[in-house]
């Protein structure tokens, strides 16, 4: 049985509704604006996020994120595609944050970011690159990431949704696992916590996450 998140989106005129709300209403799709500017997204403490593995719009692909008070900070709309060779991190307000481009390599599947810049989205330079590979032997997923002369990896734990982001050294700078619900019930699979250590780009790791997503087939 799938469990959704019960979390709720506060406004200050009144509550967003509940997520079994959404079910069945016809939402207008929201198409996503180019910022005027870019906010770094770092804070000086660890901050925990959920992840919905599902747009707001009509349940469609896509991916939801919120804070610890139930706001909405992030979202990622796909509507009727799933795994487009293009994907745009956006705020609440839709503004683009991020660009995720697929790209097919000689041997291995890549993604590049690239970072919002003012009014236009600089594509000429990616913020960061994404490589897959598989440990034959072991049969586990590892993603390498680069960022300028920046390393990591996205590393696959126990468990089908679980998974980690590492510097070079193997610290943990973000790691996400199914969520559990203030009884202990475990939630659904397409719903994750995600706990990022502090002075962290929050909108790279959330760029990072929704490209973990499209290797998995969940975006």
């Amino acid at each position: 049985m799938s469990y959704h998140p019960s979390l709720q989106y506060h406004s200050k005129s009144k509550p967003f509704p509940s997520f079994s709300s959404f079910s069945g209403t016809q939402w207008p799709k929201m198409y996503p604006q180019i910022p005027s500017t870019c906010s770094p997204h770092i804070t000086s403490e660890r901050e925990t996020f959920t992840i919905w593995m599902k747009s707001l719009v009509c349940q469609t692909n896509g991916c939801t994120v919120f804070n610890t008070n139930g706001d909405v900070v992030y979202r990622v709309e796909n509507y009727d595609k799933k795994r487009s060779k293009e994907v745009h991190l956006m705020d609440l307000e839709g503004k683009v944050l991020s660009t995720i481009r697929r790209k097919k390599l000689l041997s291995f599947r890549g993604w590049d970011g690239y970072r919002s810049s003012g009014s236009n989205i600089n594509k000429e330079k990616p913020w960061f690159q994404v490589k897959k590979y598989y440990r034959m032997l072991m049969g586990d997923l590892a993603c390498q990431v680069i960022v300028g002369h920046d390393k990591y990896w996205i590393v696959r734990m126990a468990g089908e949704a679980a998974f980690r982001i590492v510097n070079i050294n193997g610290d943990i700078i973000a790691e996400a696992k199914r969520k559990q619900s203030s009884s202990g019930v475990l939630l659904g699979d397409d719903v994750l916590t995600l706990v990022v250590e502090p002075h962290t780009d929050h909108s790279l790791i959330m760029a990072l996450v929704i490209v973990y997503g499209l290797i998995r087939r969940r975006i």
